[in-house]
């Protein structure tokens, strides 16, 4: 078969299930004629930003479907994109203010109104404040949909709080910071430019599709000769399809990297030219590799050594090149080292802001960050958040979620007794879930904002309704790092009662606040945000999004935004901070137990979103149950068949979830689902959060220095039928 219908084979498997859904509903649009079509995009909380058309009858979307020309998608759109808009009409949605008037945790609760539930939030978390100090207020944010996160960190910089709490520190903000300390940017995927070859490292992006790399543009590439390398634990549809691929141990990937880098400096295959003039460090970087050979870290990361030297070769003799890297790389204690050693990787391959490469992009003209957020209300504010006192890296601006708990559970270095939660899941979503229940039984008070009642709602003094991305005006991926914003105009009305967290948060700012800082009209932010491209909302929602101007090699006229001005492959401050020179390898995530034989790590499902989509009844039809992948020889070996049940043990803890036996896992590691809770559950247990929750296998007890990240991949495990 040739190259070009494998990969047309691949695009259509990709979407094969989209398509089903689509036939399925065929019947109900023969009379297309009277639905109104309104262009959008998807929502952050559904990841990729894609492109699409909401078809309308009666303010009901009754289709989806991709956007033709969308920037990002082509056309394509997703499972989870399709079925989005069933959110808006479930039975099981909250449609009004809730206050809890049993125990906590009891599932008891009785309707009240906006302005009871503002009045009733403003009181206690300045109650908190006058006691403790507005430092003993915590506002966190799970996976943002668009501009309310924003908002939030506004929000809690004009209440006087320096602790916005999010999920970064697990979720690119180890890629963005480390790239700032390396070459002064994030090095993002450019899919939009022609790549020899693509290097998806722990990235799956069929099933995930990372915010501005939707898998339509890779894809596409593939047909005009792109070439593939993989590194994956497990044998993905696109590492099944590259030249090379690399059955990574997982949580071994700064020790992988650094064997790449002893390659291409051993060879001689790096870009002289680039090493020569911009860089810093390259002959400490050089004596630093040599010990690690493909032979001695063939020994850590169960790769082939030969396979290692053959896929460095190849990233290092194509040009231009791209690393798409995915969250895994920042699964663990040693992030900052695989991060550094991948942007070095990529520098010295003369692979950095080149077009098809990983680049630097350019942001278009928007309102300024950190002007919006009203960071200048708080000038101290990074001596006094939360992880400052734990001595993270510099520019690390969301506090991580295991100090946040600390200070909840422990008062250091200061007590936290009250949290706004907007968006997010703690329950299932922080490592360490029981530390996490802990935490949220011990707030004084906590509120949260979701579109349904979850296992962290369920412990809420109040629970108020958010309006989902359709029901709304919105701007997406501002901030992002990816050089574009996208228009999410509203597209049908939400219930009554039900408002856009932007709208919330406006109204508890002027509540909370003096309010000189809000405004009468909650969308006057978003006007605020794309003034300076000198359009109005309406005016930006009818272009669709807006880009920055492509640039590259930036560094020629004005150099790296670094101390030296050149990619620092060693750290020209690296005593100051207290951080290593160079990017090591100082050993694997956790040592070894034999009681624990195999290795733990766990992926996501193209059918759901971290914990989100549950209760989706025709998503949930493709994945019921949640499943573990276990090699057949790992299976017979413990006495486990296709569909039993199973249970999961580390050092923290068991679970329960089904065994799908597949020869595309490493017969020593066990893949195990994430984010499982099960909405048929009831609120009184938290809808079963500890049953097959993956988070209560991993721990917050070891941190990364850089980060505050935990271990979440390479955990040692267990595995037996029920």
């Amino acid at each position: 078969m040739g190259k070009d219908k494998e990969t047309d084979l691949l695009l259509r498997k990709t979407v094969s299930v989209a398509v089903r859904m689509e036939e399925r509903e065929r019947n109900f649009f023969q009379m297309e004629d009277k639905i109104r079509w309104v262009k959008t995009h998807c929502g952050r909380m559904d990841h990729g930003g894609c492109a699409l058309l909401a078809g309308v009858k009666d303010n009901e979307i009754v289709k989806v479907k991709g956007d033709p020309d969308g920037f990002l998608n082509k056309g394509y759109v997703c499972p989870k994109g399709l079925a989005s808009p069933d959110r808006l009409s479930h039975p099981d949605r909250l449609k009004h203010p809730l206050k809890r008037v049993g125990k906590q945790g009891e599932g008891k609760w009785e309707r009240i109104s906006w302005p009871n539930a503002i009045e009733e939030i403003s009181e206690n978390l300045n109650r908190i404040k006058t006691k403790y100090g507005a430092k003993g207020v915590a506002f966190c944010q799970g996976m943002p949909k668009g501009l309310e996160l924003f908002v939030l960190i506004r929000l809690a910089n004009i209440f006087g709080s320096p602790n916005a709490v999010g999920i970064q520190d697990v979720c690119h903000i180890p890629r963005e910071i480390t790239g700032n300390h390396s070459c002064g940017f994030y090095p993002v995927t450019d899919f939009h430019h022609p790549s020899k070859l693509v290097m998806l490292w722990g990235s799956n992006i069929t099933s995930t599709n990372e915010e501005g790399t939707i898998c339509s543009l890779l894809l596409n590439q593939m047909k005009n000769g792109t070439e593939l390398i993989g590194i994956d634990p497990k044998k993905t549809e696109l590492a099944g399809r590259a030249k090379f691929w690399l059955q990574i141990r997982p949580g071994s990937d700064n020790a992988l990297a650094l064997a790449f880098l002893n390659v291409v400096i051993e060879e001689g295959l790096y870009d002289r030219m680039f090493v020569e003039n911009w860089t810093y460090g390259f002959d400490e970087l050089a004596v630093h590799v040599r010990e690690y050979t493909p032979e001695k870290m063939s020994e850590v990361t169960w790769v082939p050594a030969h396979l290692i030297r053959d896929a460095a070769r190849f990233y290092a003799r194509s040009s231009p090149a791209a690393i798409q890297w995915g969250n895994p790389i920042e699964h663990n204690v040693h992030t900052f080292d695989t991060v550094r050693a991948l942007v070095c990787l990529m520098s010295i391959c003369g692979n950095l802001d080149v077009p098809g490469g990983n680049i630097q992009a350019n942001e278009p003209k928007t309102s300024n960050l950190g002007r919006f957020v009203r960071a200048d209300l708080i000038p101290s504010k990074r001596k006094e958040m939360i992880h400052t006192y734990h001595h993270t890296i510099p520019r690390l601006m969301n506090v991580p979620p295991a100090f946040f708990r600390k200070a909840v559970l422990e008062g250091f270095p200061y007590p936290v007794k009250g949290a706004y939660m907007q968006g997010t899941n703690p329950m299932l979503t922080y490592a360490d879930s029981r530390k996490t229940h802990e935490t949220l039984m011990n707030l004084d008070y906590l509120v949260v904002s979701d579109i349904f009642m979850t296992p962290t709602a369920a412990f809420a003094n109040v629970v108020l309704p958010a309006a989902t991305q359709f029901e709304f005006n919105d701007i997406g991926h501002w901030g992002m790092g990816h050089g574009l914003i996208l228009a999410r105009p509203k597209v049908v009305d939400p219930p009554v009662e039900c408002w856009p967290d932007i709208k919330i948060l406006n109204e508890l700012g002027k509540a909370i606040t003096s309010g000189e800082y809000w405004y009468k009209d909650y969308e006057e932010l978003l006007e605020e945000v794309v003034k300076p491209s000198g359009l109005s909302y309406e005016e930006f929602a009818d272009k669709g999004y807006l880009k920055g101007q492509d640039l590259f090699k930036k560094y020629l006229s004005s150099g790296f935004k670094t101390p030296t001005g050149k990619v620092e492959l060693a750290l020209s401050q690296a005593e100051k901070y207290k951080l290593p020179l160079l990017p090591r390898f100082v050993g694997l995530p956790e040592e070894s137990n034999i009681q624990y034989p195999l290795v733990l790590t766990s992926s996501k499902s193209r059918y759901y979103l971290h914990s989100s989509y549950r209760w989706v009844d025709r998503l949930r039809k493709h994945r019921p149950h949640p499943k573990t992948e276990i090699h057949p020889e790992t299976a017979a070996k413990y006495g486990i068949q296709e569909g039993d049940e199973v249970i999961i043990e580390t050092e923290r803890g068991e679970i329960v979830q089904m065994a799908h036996l597949t020869e595309r896992m490493h017969p020593k590691v066990i893949n195990a689902a994430y984010g499982w809770w099960f909405r048929e559950g009831k609120a009184e247990s938290q809808y079963d959060w500890e049953k097959s929750n993956f988070n209560i296998l991993t721990s917050m007890e070891k941190l990364g220095k850089e980060f505050g990240t935990p271990n979440l991949k390479g955990i040692g495990c267990s595995v037996r039928r029920k």
